[in-house]
């Protein structure tokens, strides 16, 4: 008897060890979808980022209050030495604090437009003339004409009516073309156009002199009153942010009240028009600000991976789509790698940095002085293999996302090769959520290419289109509820996985030969 409650006794205190060993240990990329897939908090982060704290135009005090926000946002979830890095002189901010426009003659009717950002503040009523210049001595018909009245700088742009949706994903052709596409081929040069720049910096000086009371254009693209709207110009180049530089008051309207102004002043109708914008120039030292946040490393910490997105908008939505998405996904990242972390006791070998860019919209101007100040003295040739400063070996990869809200479809691999094994097996767990296209080729200007042209590998990743470039891009409708929560919360989980992937490698990725490397042969 006493044996077989020794046998007895000796099983059930072997069973928990036995279940142990049996079971699957769980996967870092099974944490990571759990809390980017199951738990996510993406969407929540977006409404902070867009609804209460946006826009945030660079220069902006909403900027400001934003970026504070951040910063004790990613405090509180136990992100390391979050602080922020001045860099500038970016010259003046703006903030727009009120505005309405209307016609008044020959009848009554509200408009549908924005102010650009930089305008000044304006508030009256004239009459609207179009101005027809072809070439400099068209302007002696406007000198000493203008002053007080509303200036029409385009023609009519006409209205095709849509049969098929806007958004749009890519499709099985779109991805198979990505992925045969070969190595990026440099950009041709444009041609020289000095007469036609002469003409408009001419234009631009006669309108600074005579002082109408607002410079009216249309939207560009989009109808349905949607309106595309970025900032005011001057006849010196990005003069607008310069202390005590006058500038016109300008206004984009949408497509169909212009084109209604535009057919009426055709019939021999006089047009009176009312403005109302209140507005304020800001930030009087010129400086701003870039966000920078870290979980530390263990074995390998001198080195580091970065994520950002720019945080910075334009002023008519809220800057969801551009770019609080990418903000929105790079914090989400940032709090499924602590949530993975906190669970799993694993610490990446590699520090985590995360970056939250401004000036993006006005030249990738934040991204740029961060690796001006830490990774490669910047000048007006570019950088040089001198120029390169110790630091910028200790950045294994640098990812950005700024597409718009569509889900990760792949990377372009920025003419990187030798990455491309690597990333194709880090996205075989996503297989499933449409991630599998690696292609050789970049995509449009963003912050990555601050790192790329700094020798660092910079990527960013291919997204479904949705109506990125059709609705939202700088529109009054770039707002949250043109966020998809799936493709976001499928975006920051991929994120998560890349930067975790890459902190925990043996090696740093690999780097493709440059045209720093090739002028230090």
């Amino acid at each position: 008897m006493s044996r077989i409650l020794y046998l007895l006794l000796a099983f059930v205190l072997s069973w928990p060890l036995a279940a142990q060993e049996d079971a699957k240990p769980v996967e870092i990329v099974d944490l990571i979808k759990k809390h980017g897939l199951e738990q996510s908090r993406v969407m929540e982060i977006a409404s902070w980022i867009t609804d209460v704290y946006g826009p945030r135009l660079t220069g902006s005090p909403m900027l400001d209050k934003a970026t504070e926000w951040a910063q004790k946002e990613l405090g509180s979830w136990g992100m390391q030495n979050v602080h922020l890095e001045e860099w500038g002189p970016f010259g003046r901010g703006w903030e727009m604090t009120h505005f309405e426009m209307h016609a008044s003659a020959p009848s009554y009717w509200p408009i549908i437009a924005y102010p650009k950002a930089w305008s000044p503040p304006v508030s009256g009523s004239g009459e609207v003339v179009y101005l027809e210049i072809y070439e400099e001595k068209d302007l002696e018909k406007y000198r000493g004409k203008l002053a007080g009245k509303f200036v029409l700088m385009d023609t009519i742009r006409q209205v095709e009516e849509p049969f098929e949706g806007l958004a749009k994903r890519h499709d099985a052709e779109s991805l198979l073309k990505l992925a045969n596409a070969g190595q990026p081929t440099p950009r041709p040069r444009r041609g020289n156009r000095a007469g036609g720049f002469n003409l408009n910096r001419a234009i631009w000086e006669m309108l600074e002199a005579e002082k109408p009371m607002a410079v009216l254009d249309r939207s560009y693209k989009g109808d349905l009153g949607t309106v595309f709207v970025s900032g005011a110009r001057s006849a010196e180049r990005g003069g607008v942010r310069d202390e005590g530089q006058y500038v016109v008051p300008q206004v984009t309207l949408s497509v169909e009240h212009y084109n209604r102004i535009f057919r009426m002043m055709n019939k021999g109708l006089n047009v009176t028009l009312n403005i109302d914008l209140q507005a304020r120039y800001t930030n009087p030292d010129g400086m701003e600000h870039n966000i920078l946040a870290e979980i530390p490393g263990s074995d390998l910490a001198d080195e580091v991976v970065m994520f950002g997105a720019h945080f910075d908008s334009w002023h008519t939505g809220t800057g969801a789509t551009d770019n609080g998405a990418g903000s929105a996904v790079m914090m989400e990242a940032a709090r499924i790698l602590l949530e993975t972390i906190k669970e799993s006791g694993v610490q990446p070998r590699r520090t985590l940095r995360l970056a939250l860019w401004t000036g993006e919209e006005q030249g990738l101007l934040g991204s740029r002085a961060y690796v001006g100040d830490h990774f490669a003295r910047f000048d007006s040739m570019g950088y040089t293999p001198q120029s390169l400063r110790p630091a910028q070996d200790e950045v294994s990869a640098y990812y950005n996302l700024d597409n718009g809200t569509g889900k990760i479809r792949g990377v372009y691999l920025q003419g990187n090769p030798e990455v491309g094994p690597i990333f194709r097996e880090w996205l075989e767990p996503f297989e499933d959520l449409g991630a599998a296209t690696l292609s050789l080729q970049n995509t449009g200007g963003t912050d990555h290419l601050s790192f790329d042209g700094a020798g660092i590998p910079g990527f960013q990743f291919i997204q479904d289109p949705m109506a990125y470039f059709a609705r939202t891009h700088h529109s009054n409708m770039d707002n949250w509820d043109h966020l998809v929560e799936d493709d976001l919360k499928q975006a920051a989980t991929i994120v998560a996985y890349f930067v975790w992937q890459t902190a925990m490698r043996d090696e740093k990725m690999p780097r493709k030969p440059t045209d720093l490397d090739l002028m230090d042969r």
